[in-house]
């Protein structure tokens, strides 16, 4: 199982937010770059990148951070937030990101997802960000009418077979994931990587447990409620 650390940026800053919420920031690195050396000199083998404003605004805006990041960090990097066009997609592959991740696209533009997947199949994971059971888009600002499940479902039909499950409920809390949730959508038989409230150890072996793919670790790693180096020797 993969252990993913995660890199949310807002103004170019490395933050953590609480249950999405904007305003409820808190920044851990002015350069995200170092967020990414710090990571890597513990071992991680991949990391996950938001560009928050992107989310929000519906387009690229931290792109010159990521391109440090990526300067920085050796491993894969998987990159999110905005990308709402097969333009953005090319230009972050030219970059040097191996995976991007489309949240919004897959519910208001199934036409442009099959468009991406087509060309960037086994590139492509799908982050499905669900408030109630119920997907959000748009940065978590707008709670769609689709179930989470159903949604895995059809992303599977269409022939991904990623995705990236965050109970919105949950981000940003350090209560623990959504179990339940997360089994339900890993039994779409899809990887699924468990993101949002991930704690502690424990929190890690029930994930494996389950049958995730991977966990990214946000606000646990940037406190130090849980170590990178001991959550990668759990997965070993």
């Amino acid at each position: 199982m993969l252990i993913i650390p995660a890199i949310d940026i807002i103004d170019g800053k490395c933050v953590r937010l609480t249950m999405g919420d904007y305003e409820k920031s808190t920044v851990y690195y002015e350069k995200p770059d170092d967020a990414a050396k710090a990571w890597r000199d513990h071992g991680a083998k991949r990391i996950h990148i938001v560009d928050l404003e992107g989310a929000k605004e519906g387009r690229l805006v931290n792109l010159r951070s990521i391109e440090k990041i990526r300067k920085a960090f050796d491993n894969e990097i998987e990159v999110g937030g905005g990308i709402r066009n097969i333009e953005t997609v090319s230009e972050l592959f030219n970059l040097g990101v191996d995976y991007i991740i489309l949240g919004s696209v897959a519910v208001h533009d199934r036409r442009l997802l099959l468009e991406i997947t087509e060309k960037y199949k086994d590139k492509i994971i799908v982050g499905i960000d669900a408030k109630d059971g119920y997907v959000a888009t748009k940065g978590w600002l707008e709670k769609s009418h689709i179930k989470d499940d159903e949604l895995a479902k059809e992303i599977k039909d269409i022939g991904l077979s990623t995705v990236i499950y965050t109970d919105i409920k949950k981000d940003g809390m350090m209560e623990g994931p959504n179990f339940d949730a997360i089994k339900n959508i890993v039994n779409t038989q899809l990887n699924v990587i468990a993101s949002g409230g991930i704690a502690t150890l424990d929190d890690i072996r029930r994930l494996k447990d389950i049958g995730a793919f991977g966990a990214i670790i946000g606000k646990a790693l940037y406190t130090g409620r849980i170590n990178l180096k001991d959550a990668l020797e759990v997965v070993q």
